[in-house]
């Protein structure tokens, strides 16, 4: 059997070494949903995922998926974005509506990337085609890790952070802005407690990918930092074009004044 990592196109599963580290890792078998039309692509996906020790289930159309993520008890969910019947933005921002579960989008072309920049999805991370199944279990971990708060953001009975009008309650998992409480995704929460706790301290994407994302090794396309600021921004900033709260260090990183 070849050691191929790349898709889509090629129905040959990556090499079992890392699927077999992954597996001994995991202490229970989270379950993934794939959301995938494309036959080959979604097989190659659900193998790695079982050599993995992951369980899944697969949906080939949007409605399906929609469907399946909102009546499933799904750890993640794998979600491409040019699907039949119903597009994975809108898959996405349909369980958004009801649920937290953390959302890996796939995208064919980096074309749609800056779609993903321009849209409040919700979406936890992105990935690009082809792209190393290796690193995507590594993306797959990382993003389960912080949602089951294996990945500290800040302690639990810090005390609430006051920035002017905003105010991050870590014991309650709750922003408030004027005293009106902000709907935040958990990614965009863990990123501005994270900004709030080293209030002035700018830090290279790099930096809060491992911090915030918990990427042990850089697994991560660095413009998923900037889909999740500019998303915070939309939510916390009254004029995001004008931020008074995250701000960009040119050629480095963001920080929080």
């Amino acid at each position: 059997m070849r050691n191929e990592t790349n898709i889509p196109g090629k129905d040959v599963p990556a090499g079992t070494d890392a699927a077999d580290r992954f597996m001994t890792e995991t202490n229970e078998k989270k379950k993934i949903l794939i959301v995938e039309d494309e036959k080959n692509i979604a097989q190659v996906l659900a193998f790695n995922l079982m050599q993995a020790g992951y369980d899944y289930e697969i949906a080939s159309d949007g409605e399906e998926g929609l469907r399946r993520a909102l009546r499933g008890n799904f750890d993640l969910i794998l979600l491409d974005i040019m699907l039949p019947k119903m597009d994975g933005f809108t898959v996405c921002r349909g369980i958004r509506m009801r649920l937290d579960t953390p959302i890996i989008m796939v995208t064919a072309k980096e074309e749609d990337v800056d779609k993903i920049l321009g849209l409040d999805l919700g979406a936890d991370d992105y990935v690009t085609k082809p792209f190393s199944i290796n690193v995507l279990l590594a993306r797959i971990k990382a993003n389960l890790r912080r949602s089951s708060n294996e990945v500290v953001i800040g302690a639990k009975n810090a005390s609430v952070i006051r920035i002017r009008a905003l105010s991050i309650d870590p014991e309650k998992y709750l922003v408030t802005k004027d005293d009106v409480p902000i709907a935040l995704s958990k990614i965009e929460y863990d990123l501005l407690a994270f900004l709030a706790a080293n209030q002035g301290k700018p830090f290279k994407r790099e930096e809060l990918l491992e911090s915030v994302w918990g990427y042990k090794e850089f697994f991560g396309d660095r413009r998923t930092v900037d889909v999740t600021v500019s998303r915070l921004r939309n939510k916390i900033e009254s004029d995001p074009t004008h931020p008074e709260y995250i701000f960009s260090k040119h050629g480095y990183g963001y920080y929080l004044a």
